[in-house]
């Protein structure tokens, strides 16, 4: 959906003018972290704290075994108070493994500050919480029984399927999948122009989430959640769960833009937009990945063009045009479900006027 050539793009266009880049729906960092490899600046928001988490470690810098030592401290230092045993946890975690997932769970909810080595810790623990079982256990590449890495299944159907299909939950080494995981992480001792703490969480629709940018924004790159996807809380309730939330899924909304209908998500989109346009001074360019999921039968030129009118700020269409490829990447669907249509999406480039 948001493959990091495009934003490398983007930015490489604007590069000698040293913008500020600003990313409203940061997701999980992707526009961050093709500005850090470009030495600019940058910001994101976004209201997931799994998105938040894993967005910060893509700003953070240090030694690949740093992180490993904390999570080798914490578990041995941590007695945790909360294990969850209901039908799900049993199935899908050993009981050592869940032990110490949750040791680390309880220990970064606690730590006293974040550093680098703990936002990377954090951020790799979600990317191992759950996915495919390895043909050979010492491969392993994430803790649980088998699941699909991109969301985590609702528990009765997760438990109902590990029945039917006679899978236990194995026994991993959780420090030494965090080992493999870790050391693939690209640039991770590469010093970083930014800080973690330039990742903010928050409802890019109200004005106070911009309040903590310490400096004015001049590029915005984004792609803003499809029109009608209505589940990326539920899909990732097991992450939540890690950073403290629920040990079951939620299905509140939570502070996500309004898919009641065409004309209220065109509004609460140019919420965001106008939140842009009063925040940042000088040149402002937006470069904006739109798409709708596929079961949508909506103009998505349409209803980004109306987002644009509600903000209330004179924007200028500069360009657009159909994504290279809707089917080109690493995309999202092709990992989840090989049967799924590709969403249709576009590259828009406005301007404030």
């Amino acid at each position: 959906m948001f493959p990091l050539e495009y934003p490398l793009k983007v930015l490489r266009k604007h590069k000698r003018g040293n913008p500020v880049v600003l990313d409203p729906f940061c997701g999980r960092g992707t526009t961050l972290f093709a500005a850090r490899n470009l030495g600019l600046s940058a910001w994101g928001i976004d209201s997931s704290p799994v998105a938040v988490a894993i967005a910060k470690a893509k700003l953070a810098s240090c030694n690949t075994e740093d992180p490993i030592e904390l999570a080798s401290w914490l578990i041995s230092e941590t007695e945790p108070e909360d294990i969850p045993n209901t039908a799900f946890f049993r199935k899908a975690y050993h009981p050592k493994t869940l032990r110490n997932i949750c040791a680390l769970r309880e220990a970064l909810l606690n730590i006293p500050y974040d550093d680098d080595a703990s936002v990377i810790l954090r951020a790799a623990t979600l990317g191992c919480l759950h996915g495919p079982l390895p043909r050979h256990l010492e491969n392993a590449g994430y803790f649980s029984n088998q699941m699909p890495r991109t969301y985590a299944s609702k528990p009765d159907y997760a438990v109902r399927y590990w029945k039917e299909n006679g899978l236990n939950a194995p026994k991993v080494d959780v420090l030494n999948v965090l080992r493999r995981k870790i050391k693939r992480l690209e640039g991770l001792s590469n010093n970083s122009s930014n800080s973690f703490s330039q990742v903010l969480e928050g409802d890019a629709q109200t004005p106070e989430s911009f309040q903590s940018i310490a400096v004015n924004p001049s590029i915005v790159v984004t792609s803003p959640p499809y029109y009608g996807m209505r589940t990326y809380v539920q899909d990732q309730w097991l992450r939540n769960w890690f950073l403290g939330g629920p040990s079951h899924v939620d299905y509140a909304a939570g502070p996500q833009l309004d898919h009641g209908g065409q004309d209220v998500f065109a509004k609460s989109l140019g919420k965001v937009w106008k939140n842009i346009g009063e925040t940042a001074s000088g040149s402002l360019h937006m470069y904006i990945r739109f798409g709708i999921i596929p079961s949508t039968t909506v103009d998505a030129k349409k209803i980004f063009r109306s987002s644009l009118e509600e903000s209330g700020i004179s924007w200028k269409e500069v360009s657009v045009r159909a994504a290279d490829s809707a089917n080109a990447g690493k995309r999202q669907a092709a990992q989840m479900k090989t049967s799924s249509a590709a969403a249709v999406e576009y590259d828009f480039h406005v301007e404030r006027c």
